[in-house]
């Protein structure tokens, strides 16, 4: 489970993957605006049917103090050296092969916190020793969503940023697990977004897939 302080907790033990293939590893990237919402519920539902020694990492976006994003493109120096709760995050998102973005829908995309962490991301690829761009090639990108309307279609856009911010960095947008909920706890009353939850990661269970951390 995610700690009180936004710092990421460890997960399940793993096995050692083979000379030729890379672990996988999930990091959980929860953007919800309260805790234990119905968002983060159906992620955890989906991370339980993973593999029990497959690594897990949950980062709870809004216990980090993360300062306001400042767009430094033209600027003449490189981005000073991430630290503190930057620093945690560059170094989890690059660490994992898998990042599942945990968001409710707000106003049609995502919430605040995980808009930051994406900012963040323009941030680290002029970070000239973090590599961004070469290391998050080939990662899975993943989405959970749990929105009050009926509509699965006003998710659009919210899927949109995801799937386009993972095209620009040749990472692979893996799929969304959508469900509905308003009131804390809705969400385990629409049956089939649980089922589907249940089904959601089976692709990880092929979990010697060659990807590029």
């Amino acid at each position: 489970m995610a700690d009180n302080e936004g710092r990421a907790s460890e997960g399940r033990a793993s096995e050692g993957a083979g000379n030729d293939d890379t672990q996988r590893s999930f990091l959980f990237i929860v953007g919800s605006g309260r805790p234990d919402g119905n968002t983060e519920m159906l992620a955890r539902i989906a991370a339980g049917q993973l593999p029990p020694d497959l690594p897990q990492r949950w980062i709870q976006l809004h216990n980090l103090e993360l300062p306001v994003f400042r767009d430094v493109r033209h600027d003449q120096d490189p981005a000073t050296e991430p630290a503190g709760a930057e620093r945690l995050l560059l170094d989890e998102t690059l660490a994992a092969t898998d990042l599942v973005i945990v968001s409710p829908l707000y106003w049609y995309s995502v919430s605040w916190s995980v808009k930051l962490y994406l900012d963040y991301w323009s941030r680290w690829l002029r970070v000239p020793e973090a590599d961004f761009k070469g290391r998050m090639r080939g990662k899975n990108l993943w989405s959970v969503t749990v929105m009050a309307d009926d509509d699965y279609a006003l998710a659009d856009p919210l899927l949109g940023t995801l799937k386009l911010s993972a095209s620009y960095l040749d990472a692979r947008f893996a799929g969304a697990l959508l469900g509905r909920g308003s009131w804390p706890g809705d969400v385990l009353k629409d049956r089939a977004a649980v089922e589907r939850a249940h089904d959601f990661f089976d692709v990880a269970r092929n979990r010697t897939a060659r990807i590029r951390v």
